[in-house]
């Protein structure tokens, strides 16, 4: 009798595992089902590129279906609940789905309803997100009019999706307002509730220095208690204030309202999840992956990939009775847009600081915590490789899943 593997989300994660997976377990011993609410898939790191119109949808919008292997069911559904005691899944529509293997790739989602006077009249007037497809379509048409004035980009709490994204943001507004010929007219402060650029420190002194050479005003261990929409500011919970005429924030980033409603996560409903091994602290036949998980590493696309390889792994040993790689160890690499056509690269585990040295090999070709054109056009070229090699769950050659000790060069 078949057994069943049931994925919760067709985005970055769950697409690499369905295709991962059919290709290592017998199709007539288990079928597989993507279940997701949305039938096209979000190249999420082009909304950044969105809003300066260097993008446009077409280039970061494609069919879920493409991207879902033969051999594996696809359900546009919503889910309701999860309820692992029953090894069962309800749908919004009534459904109920049966699994013996459960992976739960739900992602995150942005939660303005969380700061006091966030979605207040003037959200999407003034107050923009560029975290979300309608968000950064309205960010696009609000930049190509904006006369100047105070430019506030804002993180509102911490964890987010791709954390350097709004420090990313940051810097190439400092180009297109340049390239515009209105930097004069534009203030660009960033306000994060860290305390300093970055999570790391040795990133977050160079990108520091970056902000401060760019005449961008850095405001951190701003921990935002509203958003006073009337005035026009925003508020610090220590009674601070940051002036702006348009405020690009990052919201609090929340996990699927699945995850609350099935009462699996914490009060940001992150499941706990094992973070060696990508198995559920409470459910042996549950496992997480991606943005949906508690982790102490970033929520990012290359992050899922690594944890990709250790879980297609560990689900394999699962299956035969055999013990858990308790392997992955919070691996992540990022390029980081730093305007200009340059960007830095970035690679760190929980163990290991970003450093230099050469990437993938230690010969290079790119380089670490170094500006560079050749960095910036790999930031370009990995739209490419993400289409068409990650989330098929092909191998990346020369990147491993495992930070490696840094060699410094």
């Amino acid at each position: 009798m078949s057994r069943h593997l049931l994925i919760l989300g067709g985005g970055t994660a769950g697409t690499i595992m369905a295709n991962s997976l059919r290709r290592r377990l017998p199709a007539q011993e288990w079928s597989i089902t993507v279940v997701d609410r949305s039938e096209k898939h979000l190249y999420q790191p082009g909304l950044l590129f969105l809003p300066f119109g260097k993008y446009e949808e077409g280039d970061i919008i494609r069919s879920t279906r493409d991207f879902i292997p033969q051999g594996v069911e696809f359900m546009q559904a919503e889910v309701d609940r999860i309820i692992p005691e029953e090894h069962a899944v309800t749908i919004k529509d009534g459904r109920t789905l049966k699994y013996d293997l459960l992976i739960i790739a739900t992602g995150c989602r942005t939660a303005p309803e969380e700061t006091a006077g966030m979605l207040g009249p003037k959200w999407r007037v003034n107050v923009h997100d560029f975290y979300t497809l309608d968000g950064a379509r309205a960010l696009r048409e609000k930049l190509k009019t904006f006369p100047g004035g105070r430019v506030v980009v804002h993180i509102n709490e911490m964890p987010i999706k791709c954390p350097v994204a709004p420090l990313e943001f940051t810097f190439l507004a400092d180009t297109f307002f340049r390239e515009r010929g209105m930097r004069d007219k534009v203030m660009l402060t960033y306000v994060t509730p860290l305390s300093g650029a970055f999570t790391k420190p040795k990133a977050s002194k160079k990108l520091s220095h970056l902000l401060g050479d760019k005449g961008i005003e850095l405001v951190t261990e701003f921990v935002a208690e509203k958003v006073d929409q009337e005035n026009n500011k925003l508020v610090c919970f220590d009674g601070r204030e940051v002036p702006y005429d348009l405020l690009v924030t990052t919201p609090t980033n929340m996990g699927d309202e699945a995850v609350r409603r099935s009462a699996l996560g914490d009060d940001l409903d992150f499941i706990a999840t094992n973070k060696h091994t990508l198995q559920s602290i409470e459910y042996k036949d549950v496992f997480v992956i991606g943005d949906a998980t508690n982790l102490p590493a970033s929520k990012a696309g290359s992050v899922a990939h690594f944890e990709s390889e250790t879980l297609a792994d560990n689900i394999i040993r699962h299956i035969a009775g055999e013990p858990l790689k308790e392997e992955f160890d919070g691996h992540s690499n990022c390029f980081i847009e730093s305007g200009n056509g340059k960007a830095l690269l970035i690679d760190f585990n929980h163990e290991y600081e970003p450093h230099e040295g050469g990437f993938p090999f230690a010969f290079g070709p790119m380089r670490l915590l170094e500006e560079s054109r050749l960095n910036h056009w790999g930031k370009l070229a990995f739209r490419h490789i993400y289409w068409n090699v990650l989330l098929r769950a092909w191998p990346l050659p020369g990147i491993s899943r495992q930070k490696k000790k840094p060699v410094e060069s």
